[in-house]
């Protein structure tokens, strides 16, 4: 029990960090619903599922006693003040674009680590530990898609979303499983990496890839490299 304690101190992220990562997800959320003309409710909402989504599903998947969203005194208030800064400063916000981009790529980064760390404080299989830390990053983009009745971002062609939170969670799941580097420069090159590769693929027009039928490549392929020689063959002939 001592030995746990010790590591979920370790692992534990500063509250300033926390909550400042929260609110940027809201007001990501935020800033999308008064974009699209919502009432403030609709902006508390997207706000809510911006900011604290992820968090939700994770504790609840967790099932270790009330998720932190409504035990901590800060959060919602937090969610709420920003909800009410993009409501009336949309505008001046919306201006902001590449900080708010690399902003949220720090976010996508530290909900991932969160997510990870905490399955695996609770000792999930490394599989989990990646499937918690991937969910709880991209966790809030979903509900804010499904409340906006849209196909999910993160399940269509477009910058690195869930495919940076996986890669993330993946290198903490190997560099504090089975090689058990310490968790805190473990976290700080895994936020590194998940923002780089959020702001590269924005940056760069990289786009998540798309499903591809193999067979039919390698026919296709097989079919120009036999017309290119039958071409060939009728020229010496």
């Amino acid at each position: 029990m001592e030995l746990l304690a010790a590591v979920a101190e370790t692992l534990r992220v500063p509250a300033p960090v926390d909550l400042a990562a929260i609110v940027v997800g809201a007001l990501t959320g935020g800033l999308l619903a008064a974009r699209e003309g919502f009432a403030v409710s609709g902006v508390l909402l997207l706000a809510v599922s911006g900011g604290l989504g992820g968090g939700l599903i994770r504790d609840v998947l967790l099932a270790q006693g009330p998720p932190v969203a409504l035990t901590n005194p800060a959060y919602l208030p937090a969610v709420a003040i920003t909800a009410g800064v993009t409501f009336f400063f949309s505008g001046w916000l919306s201006r902001l674009t590449g900080l708010l981009v690399v902003l949220d790529a720090l976010t996508l980064g530290l909900f991932t680590v969160i997510g990870a760390q905490k399955a695996q404080l609770a000792a999930l299989p490394s599989a989990s530990v990646v499937f918690i830390g991937t969910l709880t990053a991209v966790g809030g983009a979903v509900i804010r898609d499904v409340l906006l009745a849209q196909r999910a971002d993160i399940v269509q062609p477009g910058p690195y979303n869930a495919v940076a939170a996986l890669i993330g969670a993946t290198a903490l799941t190997v560099l504090a499983g089975p090689l058990g580097v310490d968790p805190i420069p473990v976290a700080a090159l895994v936020i590194g990496l998940v923002a780089a590769l959020r702001v590269l693929s924005v940056w760069r027009g990289w786009e998540a890839p798309v499903a591809v039928d193999l067979p039919q490549r390698a026919r296709s392929r097989l079919g120009r490299v036999r017309g290119s020689r039958g071409t060939r063959w009728r020229r010496r002939a």
